[in-house]
């Protein structure tokens, strides 16, 4: 087949990255994009700059897709001298090396390839780095796929890095033909810090799930034992402390077991590559509930979806600080069409997506009043069958080829 139409995708996050579900949105618009014309050629990090790697997703890359990994290094594993290194070898992030290794890479890529448009994606920094000076050298028209903000009021919270990331930001809003956000808060957040750009530069590619991934993940599911915990929720993914502090549900967890309403025979909580094992480890132990909370480790990605299509239940964690973005997962969680339990804000962005699909399943995260009081009943919508789960057509408009749909008319738009 000849592609008459290539694009240039710089993203830090691409297998064998392991360690975020950002991974998913480069490697599936590489997965659709053939299909609609356009042929994927892929500036990416040498994997050693990457903190863990996992290989169970490399054969998931399209053999017709270019893939060129160019130098990179980790400031505080490869620049370090006992465990320091110069601040500026950080900026804006620990991987600024790869600025150095990827401009000439790209550069040979754009001669060899000709693409028609260049793409990049936070949240590496020093992705929009690359795609801004590509973009200055060559004249090509550039997509910056911010995905959740750059900057806010108090993050980063290092005033330098903030002072960094803000210039950056801003140079790239100013100069790409298009800044693509997963959510319409983070939109509306840059349409107000930044009047002067035109309104035909904002769009959003919200993220999604992919579908042939589930059929895989159905049949490892077919094989799997049954359970005799009663129910099993799950929470898959990083469950960050200071975003997602789960402190309110494990106190909740406690009361409703000391008033008999929960017990081990009939509840099982596994949260599922957590990153923070032994700090919630110590809170668990504190509280009583370690035979009720389950901290595993990381599954490959395909297992982990298999682990949802099981469970009984799925659990969201987010802090209202986070209105303005959707975690990823919460698209697999959709299509895994298991009950939610969403700890979030009622008024954020999660939420409004949860509720325009039905469900209601929803209390603040930091509210052990409201955790108390609304957990019990969907244990029980749970048991009976009666939970809300989102309709088969609503899900197939979140599928991971409907976005890259929605990306090629982007990319024809700037043609």
């Amino acid at each position: 087949m000849i592609y008459p139409k290539k694009i240039l995708m710089i993203t830090y996050q691409y297998p064998p990255f392991h360690g975020s579900s950002g991974v998913q949105r480069t490697l599936k618009f590489c997965r659709y994009l053939p299909e609609y014309g356009w042929q994927p050629i892929v500036l990416t990090a040498h994997p050693r700059a990457y903190p863990q790697v996992r290989h169970d997703q490399l054969q998931e890359i399209p053999n017709q897709v270019v893939v060129k990994r160019a130098f990179a290094l980790d400031a505080s594993r490869h620049l370090a001298i006992h465990g320091s290194y110069l601040r500026w070898l950080a900026l804006p992030d620990r991987w600024v090396s790869w600025w150095l290794g990827a401009v000439p890479v790209g550069l040979g890529l754009i001669y060899k390839y000709q693409p028609r448009v260049i793409w990049s994606t936070f949240p590496i920094t020093t992705a929009l780095l690359i795609g801004w000076t590509l973009h200055r050298l060559t004249g090509i028209p550039w997509i910056a796929d911010f995905r959740d903000p750059m900057t806010e009021d108090n993050y980063p919270p290092d005033f330098a890095t903030w002072r960094v990331y803000r210039w950056i930001e801003r140079h790239t809003v100013k100069h790409c033909a298009r800044a693509v956000f997963t959510t319409p808060g983070t939109l509306r957040m840059y349409v107000e810090r930044y009047p002067e750009i035109p309104q035909d530069r904002w769009t959003i590619i919200a993220n999604g799930y992919d579908e042939e991934n589930f059929i895989a993940a159905e049949k490892l599911v077919a094989d799997q034992p049954s359970s005799n915990h009663g129910i099993t929720l799950v929470h898959s993914g990083l469950l960050y402390p200071w975003e997602r502090d789960p402190s309110a549900f494990f106190a909740a967890l406690a009361e409703l077991r000391q008033a008999s309403k929960i017990s081990s025979s009939n509840l099982r909580i596994i949260l599922r590559a957590s990153g923070y094992e032994d700090y919630y480890r110590q809170s668990l132990r504190k509280m009583g509930i370690e035979d009720l909370v389950f901290l595993e480790p990381p599954l490959s990605y395909q297992d982990a979806l298999a682990e949802m299509l099981g469970a009984d239940g799925l659990l969201i964690f987010q802090a209202s600080n986070c209105n303005h973005q959707i975690p990823a997962k919460i698209y697999e969680y959709l299509r895994a069409r298991r009950p939610i339990f969403a700890l979030t804000d009622p008024k954020g962005d999660t939420a409004n997506l949860l509720k325009t699909l039905g469900i209601d399943t929803i209390v603040p995260l930091d509210s052990k009043e409201q955790i108390v009081q609304r957990f019990p009943s969907f244990l029980a919508q749970v048991n009976k069958g009666k939970a809300p789960i989102a309709s088969a057509i609503d899900i197939a408009h979140l599928s991971r080829k409907a976005r890259t749909r929605e990306l090629v008319e982007l990319l024809n738009s700037l043609l």
